[in-house]
């Protein structure tokens, strides 16, 4: 990082401090005070947390972390996935806030948060895109959000313009889990060049996994050498 650039990250962290100072904030799931942090230690101690043993690929809870039945049975085309809670309650009520109210101070905590995770060192970090459409109708893409502070932190570069979701699909949350796969068939377009490129993608749930799935053989299809998947949430029940 370059004396200019650390310059205004002191800058920015000295502003965020001050202002945090000024307008304490109070927990984002109980009101109690919290200081400057979104959540307050009791309801940060209660996140469904998931457990480490799990498949190394889609992150589903399996014994001594091994590759789950159905990742053997058909590989998925990212090479792995990690994931921090369950999307259970009271999780899902922070995303959801995020996802659907725009409340945006959870972002900088969940970008901290996926910052911590192992990972391989990526070329650059892709926020799974929206339809120009769906964005649109949201105003904002809850995964850029996210992935911004995780981008900061890791001094990786955001990949916002080349690659897109082209085609809007019914919304995933919709449908059945077995028919989510086609809908999403062939919704990316890439226009990079990416022989020989690790891609960090970043979400926020991963359910059955058919969009995280399809970007990744759009990235693969264009010479993407590794995907991993780092998201929020993994929902472990079947709908």
């Amino acid at each position: 990082m370059s004396i200019k650039n650390q310059a205004a990250n002191a800058v920015k962290a000295t502003l965020k401090a001050t202002i945090a100072a000024l307008l304490p904030r109070d927990c984002l799931l109980c009101g109690a005070a919290s200081d400057n942090a979104v959540l307050c230690p009791s309801c940060n101690d209660h996140l469904p947390r998931l457990t480490t043993q799990r498949c190394p690929q889609c992150a589903l809870p399996t014994p001594n972390a091994e590759p789950c039945g159905a990742c053997l049975k058909q590989a998925p085309y990212f090479d792995a996935t990690t994931a921090i809670w369950q999307y259970d309650f009271p999780l899902d009520r922070m995303i959801q806030s995020l996802k659907y109210s725009r409340r945006l101070a959870s972002a900088d905590f969940f970008g901290a948060e996926l910052a911590m995770l192992p990972g391989t060192p990526p070329d650059f970090i892709l926020p799974v895109p929206l339809s120009a459409q769906r964005l649109a109708q949201r105003g904002f893409n809850q995964s850029i959000e996210v992935a911004r502070p995780l981008a900061r932190q890791l001094s990786v570069p955001l990949e916002l313009k080349h690659i897109h979701r082209h085609r809007d699909t019914t919304p995933q949350a919709t449908l059945p889990w077995k028919e989510r796969a086609k809908n999403i068939r062939h919704a990316f377009e890439c226009r990079l060049d990416l022989t020989g490129k690790t891609v960090l993608v970043v979400d926020d749930v991963m359910t059955t996994g058919a969009t995280l799935n399809e970007l990744a053989r759009t990235l693969k299809a264009h010479g993407a050498v590794r995907v991993e998947n780092r998201v929020l949430a993994r929902a472990l029940k079947h709908g």
